[in-house]
């Protein structure tokens, strides 16, 4: 199946026209009326001025620890999807790194340093760089798509709210403790914890059963450390067996899920703390910011019969979700964040010593940088082929590019092509969601599966 995402349009101006279809884009290109502008997402700019009517769209917006969903929608169909993969926990681990080197440095005989005490002071509204990686990745996807496009608004998913003090502002004790929801609540945590998946067989699709993983008939309480997700048949099988009986002949996955259920569920403490950070940044941009809840967007993606993904949900964001959404056919755009570089001049060994020379200040080489996406051809030699994927510049030329297959290493530069300039993002291709896919829980792990970048963008038209 052909991938249905529109191609974004300029016209000479620079000024945003209406998305058009692959294959007009593809006409436009071959009769020399317009010129590519930009790979990814992919975009054409015409080489003149066209009149027509904006249709006004709306980005809509779900947002994750791990992964963002987008989609560009207009009022009956999406336009464009991607799926945007923070580094927020990679920055939380350089940070910790970084902490742990200038310990040591303090038991070295170095150089003095004047102490510093006036730099300390933190904003209000300050939120660690981990957290604040996500809401600029995507506050720069918003940008962008708003220079892309006509956009007129934008949606987003705000995790939470506390309905009980909104239905009844005097509850307190133990009844606002549980409410209404509570079991719902312990569940859809539980969900989550353990992706959807029985701990003791790995099923995906069946029913599942809430198991105390040490039986309350031997001393387990009913804390949510203590329940794990079970399906129906391992829960009647289990019984009131304690976990070591029961998985006698499994000591790894014993190992396993006491690890796991142990684990406190970083994502969500990750999007409950930069919703309302996330949603002051994208009123900056002056533009509505539509709210919705996660159980809105939940009744929208079953009454449009729509599989769970992350662009998915997004789709169907907030009250402004059309009554009926297509989805076949549609490929997400894949965008993983990959930072701008180090400012760690040298890198250290284990016991923190430097152990490479002092890198260079120029970042760019024989008219590449490192993280541009490139098309190398190579016509003699031991590595006669193609290949395409990010690059890596060295100051004598040979670069190294990292291909679906691994790092290809020692590329000269007269072969390379650029495809896209780095701009903090690498870019690949989900799987076309079709209709079959969208009947069956196990199979919907297929659309988070990754594409490698073939040859040139131009090959989708």
């Amino acid at each position: 199946m052909s991938n249905r995402n529109a191609v974004f349009v300029l016209d000479s101006n620079r000024q945003p026209r209406n998305p058009v279809h692959p294959a007009i884009a593809r006409k436009l290109l071959s009769s020399n009326k317009a010129a590519v502008f930009r790979q990814y997402p992919f975009t054409i700019i015409l080489k003149q001025v066209q009149c027509d009517n904006p249709k006004f769209l709306r980005i809509k917006i779900d947002p994750g620890a791990k992964f963002t969903g987008l989609a560009l929608v207009s009022d009956k169909n999406i336009v464009w999807a991607a799926e945007l993969e923070h580094r927020g926990f990679a920055i939380r681990d350089s940070l910790t790194s970084r902490r742990q080197i200038r310990r040591n440095r303090r038991s070295r005989k170095t150089r003095y340093r004047q102490p510093r005490f006036l730099n300390r002071r933190r904003q209000d509204d300050w939120l660690p760089p981990s957290l604040m990686s996500r809401v600029y990745n995507i506050l720069s996807w918003v940008n962008r798509l708003c220079f892309l496009a006509p956009v007129k608004a934008i949606s987003q998913e705000l995790v939470k709210f506390d309905t009980q003090k909104m239905m009844n502002p005097e509850v307190n004790g133990i009844e606002y403790q549980r409410g209404e929801l509570w079991g719902y609540e312990v569940r859809q945590y539980l969900l989550e914890k353990f992706n959807h998946t029985c701990v003791y067989c790995g099923a995906t699709d069946k029913p599942f059963n809430l198991d105390h993983f040490h039986p309350k008939s031997k001393g387990g309480s009913d804390k949510v450390s203590n329940l794990v997700l079970s399906c129906v048949d391992c829960n009647q099988a289990k019984s009131n067996k304690s976990p070591a009986e029961f998985l006698s002949d499994r000591l790894d996955i014993l190992a396993k899920i006491d690890r796991q259920r142990k684990q406190p569920l970083a994502d969500a403490a990750a999007v409950n703390t930069t919703r309302w950070k996330l949603s002051l940044v994208l009123e900056s941009t002056g533009l509505p910011v539509e709210l919705g809840s996660g159980g809105l967007t939940k009744y929208n993606r079953q009454r449009l019969n729509i599989s769970k993904s992350h662009w998915t949900d997004a789709a169907c964001v907030g009250q402004s979700t059309p009554d009926t959404l297509n989805v076949n056919g549609y490929q997400p755009l894949i965008i993983k964040a990959m930072g701008r570089g180090s400012r760690q001049m040298v890198k250290p060994d284990k016991y923190g010593f430097p152990r490479t020379s002092p890198k260079l200040r120029q970042k760019s080489f024989y008219g590449f940088m490192t993280g541009d996406i490139v098309k190398a051809v190579v016509t003699k030699g031991k590595k006669v082929g193609t290949y395409v994927g990010r690059v890596a510049v060295r100051k004598t030329g040979n670069f190294n590019i990292k291909t679906k297959t691994g790092t290809v290493q020692g590329i000269s530069y007269k072969y390379c092509r650029i495809i896209h300039k780095s701009d903090g993002y690498t870019y690949s291709y989900g799987q076309v969601l079709s209709h079959q896919s969208c009947t069956s829980l196990h199979q919907l792990k297929q659309v988070q599966q990754f594409k490698q970048i073939q040859g040139d963008q131009l090959s989708l038209f």
